[in-house]
């Protein structure tokens, strides 16, 4: 029904005990993400995390140029990867010519001929010269307006990156939203933007925490209402509380600086990408001896 992987990779997710952890994927059929609702509901998980665990290395870069800005994610098997100058350049030149060219997909970029080779010969080399796996996870091109504004913020030297549109307002208030989508990672903008599903399984979870409260399901469903609103206000970027300046809510920062919100988009390095675990020191061992 599960495997033994399983049941670690539930621990690590939400913190429960491995008994625990057997009990749900049993009364889930294996099934990681009900079995973390499961979890929640019976107020054993700790942290039921929204992403899986990120373990891929990597970078995303941010370009901007007039009305065009671009964020991509490429990403490596490997930290010491990440830095090396071979695999940055690779990242500085993908940023580049996305933000200079009309791709509409990652297909579209790899297929691209510059010069005499196209960009995937060109990643197949770079990953034949470095000795690991590369891969040009995604992108996002964004073109505003005359009075839009961009505004971008790369943490932790590119592992996360963060790129906002406001409108009628400074590149300097945009900018700290951006660093505050980065730092608080919001699901969207605003409610009528969170996906349907996510509330829904948000509502599910909240109702049946309260029955374990003891309350009967009737008072149960006036009080999901409720504690949607808290729900709200820490996934929608607007709600939350300013970084900067927790009395405010975002929102209530872009507007007492004249502006409103537009767009937002924000990359984590390995978001949702698991990783296979190996002993670091018979990774070197074996490289030696490759």
């Amino acid at each position: 029904m599960y495997k033994a992987s399983d049941v670690k990779d539930l621990r690590e997710r939400t913190g429960a005990g491995m008994l625990d952890c057997k009990k749900a994927l049993e009364a889930c059929n294996g099934d990681i993400e009900k079995s973390i609702d499961w979890l929640r509901e019976k107020g054993i998980s700790k942290a039921a995390k929204k992403e899986g665990r990120v373990a891929a290395e990597g970078l995303c870069e941010i370009k901007i140029d007039g009305n065009k800005a671009v964020l991509i994610e490429v990403n490596s098997e490997t930290d010491f990867v990440a830095q090396n100058e071979e695999f940055t350049s690779f990242v500085e030149y993908l940023a580049t010519l996305i933000l200079n060219n009309d791709f509409k997909t990652k297909e579209d970029v790899l297929n691209y001929k510059d010069e005499d080779e196209t960009v995937n010969d060109k990643l197949v080399s770079k990953i034949a010269k470095i000795g690991e796996k590369i891969d040009f996870r995604r992108f996002v091109k964004i073109e505003k307006k005359e009075n839009e504004v961009f505004g971008s913020y790369k943490h932790m030297g590119g592992r996360i990156g963060a790129l906002v549109v406001l409108s009628d307002t400074t590149e300097e208030v945009a900018k700290d939203v951006a660093m505050h989508v980065a730092a608080m990672n919001p699901t969207a903008i605003k409610r009528d933007e969170v996906p349907t599903d996510l509330v829904e399984r948000e509502s599910k979870v909240i109702k049946e925490q309260v029955m374990q409260e003891g309350k009967p399901e009737d008072i149960a469903e006036k009080m999901v209402t409720g504690r949607l609103n808290k729900f709200y206000k820490e996934v929608c970027l607007e709600e939350q509380q300013f970084i900067k300046d927790n009395s405010l809510t975002v929102k209530q920062f872009v507007e007492n600086a004249g502006g409103s919100i537009i767009s937002m988009n924000r990359f984590g390095v390995g978001e949702g990408i698991e990783k296979e675990e190996e002993n670091f020191a018979q990774e070197v061992m074996n490289q030696i001896k490759g």
